[in-house]
């Protein structure tokens, strides 16, 4: 072979390659973006050629799928059963408006597409496989408690189990219909329109997705820094709190709600049963707001990657506090913010002798023969706070609701502890407060035990009836009752 002929095989060869190369990479790589791009038609079509998986709670599916009618091209469409009950659970998924929570994270299970489900031959081929289903630990009967106390009130009810973290409950009101939006018809374009221009967002889960101030409940944490770092050795010993407490660097003191109540030089048990600011206000600043981060923190504020595995909003303990707004975030207030399930969180966490479980509302991924995937055991706890003040917070809060002001949360037959909270809202309180409540229940000759926190936004009661006791109370237990019945 002469010098010429072998320079051309070469640069042919070269040639063969670089093609070889280009495919390989528009078919793996290229090929993935173009299936991938929301824009591509062809990949809506294929998700909507079948029944989609379904979400499980109680062991039924709360999802289906329908026909479409017509000539569309997308096959089948997204359908759901008690679809406002279940919204802050299931969330959506819309051939027009995309998915959201468990319907956007399992997306790929749920149309047959994760690599999870896929046995080897699919992946090889290419082939469609059957979807998989979700199984969450929702309790439909603690749901519906919750979805019906809440009412026509604006607010988010979430319902752990203390020991395992499994949470049995999370409502947001006002709800959707997700079937109403699953389509691409004009009605389904109609009711989009309806909830975007809604100012209540019926589709912001008020659960796990909006942080507000937590008023009065956040004394729990203060409460246990005061404990854990030694400034009180019990709950039960008196606290050297003047009554109002002047706010340091000001001219403004820190009042009470009730100036009969008994909270001059309260115990930390007496200040959780009257809620007195001015206790907490002090402690707070005695303590310092880097100690008092340190609790909170440990509760989980300041988690930006709180996942159930739904991603929740960041609850915050600020920094860079003044001695006055310290006293100011001891009481809830300045720019402390919670979720629902945040608040939670810490009940469960007392309950459960201050050992904090990871929450988590799925329990399996399946593939279409029902074969687990995916598990998610309960996780191994984490020490927040030690035994001895956690028996005492747990006694503390059993005041509250058997003599203090929680008292509409009383279950007969069962131990229930609790904390009130009523927020201020707007500039100078201006709006309507938040009413909070926070609390664990258990009943001791069957052992089961739940945690919840309700927050009520907004109601159609009188300013002056606006209470964590009045409002959120009677909401958590209802929800505490159907947990432990069932």
């Amino acid at each position: 072979m002469n010098k010429t002929i072998r320079r051309a095989s070469v640069f042919c060869l070269l040639l063969v390659l670089a093609l070889l190369v280009r495919v390989t990479w528009v078919q793996f790589y290229d090929g993935k973006a173009l299936a991938d791009d929301k824009n591509n038609r062809r990949t809506l079509m294929q998700q909507y050629a079948h029944p989609l998986g379904d979400i499980i709670v109680g062991g039924k599916a709360v999802t289906g799928s329908t026909k479409t009618r017509g000539d569309n091209d997308l096959a089948y469409k997204r359908s759901y059963t008690d679809g406002s009950l279940y919204s802050a659970v299931t969330g959506h998924t819309s051939q027009v408006y995309g998915s959201t929570q468990l319907e956007s994270l399992y997306q790929g299970v749920l149309d047959g597409t994760d690599n999870k489900i896929k046995n080897p031959v699919d992946m090889l081929t290419g082939k469609s496989t059957a979807p998989g289903d979700v199984i969450t630990t929702i309790d439909p009967g603690v749901q519906k408690a919750a979805y019906r106390a809440l009412g026509d009130k604006k607010g988010g009810a979430v319902a752990i189990d203390p020991e395992t973290g499994k949470i049995l409950g999370m409502v947001s009101t006002p709800s959707y219909d997700p079937s109403k939006i699953s389509g691409s018809g004009s009605s389904d374009a109609a009711a989009w329109k309806k909830l975007a221009a809604d100012k209540d967002v019926p589709t912001l889960n008020r659960a796990l997705k909006q942080a507000l101030p937590p008023g009065s409940t956040f004394k729990l944490v203060v409460a246990a820094a005061a404990l854990e770092n030694g400034l009180y050795s019990s709950v039960d010993e008196k606290t050297d709190s003047p009554n109002p407490y002047p706010l340091p660097g000001t001219s403004k003191d820190l009042k009470n709600e009730s100036a009969s109540a008994p909270c001059e030089n309260a115990t930390l048990r007496t200040a959780l049963q009257y809620s007195c600011n001015n206790v907490f206000g002090k402690v707070a600043v005695d303590l310092g707001q880097k100690k008092l981060k340190a609790m909170a923190e440990k509760f989980g504020f300041d988690d930006a990657e709180q996942d159930v595995p739904v991603r929740a909003a960041k609850s915050v303990y600020p920094s860079g506090m003044d001695d006055a707004q310290t006293a100011l975030s001891g009481i809830g207030q300045f720019d402390v913010t919670a979720t629902p399930l945040q608040m939670a969180m810490v009940s469960a966490t007392i309950a459960n002798g201050g050992e904090q479980a990871s929450p988590h509302m799925v329990s399996q991924v399946t593939d279409a023969d029902g074969d687990a995937v995916t598990s998610f055991a309960d996780s191994e706890n984490t020490r927040v706070v030690s035994a001895s003040t956690a028996s005492q917070l747990r006694s503390a809060m059993e005041t509250v609701v058997n003599q203090g002001t929680g008292t509409n949360a009383r279950i007969s037959g069962a131990t229930v502890g609790g904390k009130t909270g009523t927020a201020q809202h707007g500039e100078n309180n201006s709006q309507t407060p938040y009413a909070w409540f926070t609390s664990y229940a258990k009943d001791h000759s069957t052992g089961k035990s739940v945690a919840v926190a309700v927050v009520v936004e907004q109601s159609n009661a009188a300013r002056s009836e606006v209470s964590g006791n009045g409002l959120a109370a009677p909401i958590a237990k209802a929800m505490m009752a159907a947990a432990l019945k069932n």
